[in-house]
């Protein structure tokens, strides 16, 4: 088959979240099983592009309401991705550093949309499925269908996955324009409650519609800001699909971010290394217990409780551990976990910014990740800590519910219920315990690096969705 993925973000060219490791992988292991996947992208002006040479494979032109873009696609060279990347460049709206968080980024993404779409139309080849991911891919089912300038893509099977349901992008009528014509017939495709919204468009026009865990889809059946009626109207054609992880990528024996590699046969020695080297480089006690977080400083992870989690911690606990934060997101979290440095010297210690080096780091040398989200799709980021032997704490919610069975359930992790404070300390509290059991820890550690959540699975389950629409 041939596949198509549509994304704002792909590792290793533009990352945001766990959006771009899902993208950066999906395709390559959907490659390994002898089909043909690729992805098309913007082509962002940041580290990626200095970093690397690109060839102009094609130039082309895209309207969006008065102004016309001019658009080049690039592709990398002498880059081995495990598949084909193409990277939109379009000067004016995509020659910035960041990828998202600007005034016009509604402007952006359609004119992505857009030139993307127009590209397709030169291809030669025959597409089997084009699948979309997230808000800024949204109109993309919408417009093969019912742009009378793409119809010739109508009975091209369409999947779009749905990473976070409350980024929606919507906005307001007066730029319906901004879409290539239309028959007003249509209007209520792109619609809904009042407003062109390009999450719900997906919804209502894509073949399929997959979340990023079965956990997750139940979840936003109930709950999705505003689209709970409509993914209930059409749940027949929904499913939720748990996300892998790169295991190339993510591999502690072979990982070229650590300075000290290891496996199942030397992984306390390995860990303890990797752990004594965060501990030199942040001023922490190897001796001690490790908790860590990493990810963006922002309410929906539950960030917003850290401060106080690690105050009562550090002060219940009487120092019997330490805590690293790698992250950045609201600049009143980040403030509240920069001023507990002082108080807590030695046992505390934070990096406000993105590091993916030291986030393998991190992932290799901590004891316990730390991951109290309000919501949370899938999570990646346990699936990272239980390849790296690290004992995950999460809230029951989505894709970690899915993922992380309770010790006391006779799993591997600790959970708790709420994103508060109390319940947090309540898992912090039995992990210490945990901890201090000098066969069981050491036990558990190897048996969660054994956890296969490979893509390998998911990406199968994707294959044989997109043979359902033939």
């Amino acid at each position: 088959m041939n596949i198509v993925h549509i994304s704002a973000e792909c590792y290793p060219a533009a990352k945001a979240g766990g959006l771009a490791d899902v993208v950066g992988a999906l395709p390559k292991y959907q490659n390994m099983l002898g089909h043909k996947a690729s992805v098309i992208m913007p082509f962002y002006h940041n580290k990626f592009r200095s970093a690397n040479t690109f060839k102009n494979i094609f130039s082309g032109y895209a309207r969006m309401a008065h102004a016309t873009y001019i658009f080049n696609v690039l592709v990398p060279e002498n880059l081995e991705l495990g598949y084909d990347l193409f990277m939109i460049d379009i000067p004016g709206l995509f020659d910035r550093e960041n990828i998202y968080s600007y005034a016009d980024d509604t402007e952006r993404f359609i004119t992505f949309q857009i030139a993307a779409l127009n590209w397709l139309c030169a291809w030669e080849s025959k597409i089997d499925v084009v699948h979309c991911h997230d808000q800024h891919t949204g109109f993309i089912p919408f417009m093969l269908s019912k742009v009378w300038e793409y119809r010739k893509f109508e009975n091209t099977p369409t999947v779009f996955t749905i990473h976070n349901g409350e980024y929606q992008g919507q906005f307001t009528f007066d730029k319906l324009h901004f879409l290539p014509p239309f028959h007003s017939f249509f209007n209520g495709l792109v619609e809904w409650r009042g407003l062109i919204n390009p999450l719900a468009s997906a919804i209502k026009c894509a073949w399929k519609v997959t979340t990023v865990s079965p956990g997750y889809m139940e979840e936003i059946s109930n709950f999705m800001s505003g689209l709970e009626d409509l993914l209930k109207a059409e749940r027949e054609k929904c499913v939720g699909i748990l996300n892998g992880i790169d295991t190339e990528v993510w591999n502690p024996e072979t990982d070229p971010m650590l300075d000290f590699n290891y496996g199942l046969e030397n992984a306390d020695e390995g860990k303890q290394l990797a752990k004594e080297k965060l501990c030199n480089q942040f001023n922490l006690d190897p001796e001690k217990p490790l908790f860590a977080f990493i990810g963006r400083l922002v309410k929906e992870k539950g960030a917003d409780i850290l401060p106080d989690v690690i105050y009562n911690a550090l002060t219940k606990f009487e120092g019997k551990l330490n805590v690293l934060i790698l992250g950045s997101g609201e600049h009143f979290i980040e403030q509240g976990l920069l001023d507990l440095e002082g108080q807590f010297r030695g046992n505390y210690s934070s990096f406000i910014g993105y590091n993916e080096k030291l986030s393998h780091e991190i992932y290799a040398g901590a004891d316990f990740l730390l991951m109290p989200s309000r919501v949370e799709p899938c999570g990646l980021n346990q699936l990272y800590a239980l390849r790296y032997g690290t004992v995950p704490i999460v809230r029951r919610t989505g894709g970690l519910n899915d993922t992380v069975i309770d010790i006391g359930d006779g799993g591997f992790g600790f959970c708790h219920v709420h994103c508060s404070t109390a319940d947090v300390l309540q898992s912090i509290k039995r992990a210490l315990k945990f901890y201090d059991l000098k066969q069981k820890f050491p036990k558990n550690r190897k048996l969660m690096m054994q956890i296969d959540h490979s893509w390998n699975k998911a990406a199968s389950e994707y294959v044989e969705l997109y043979k359902s629409m033939k």
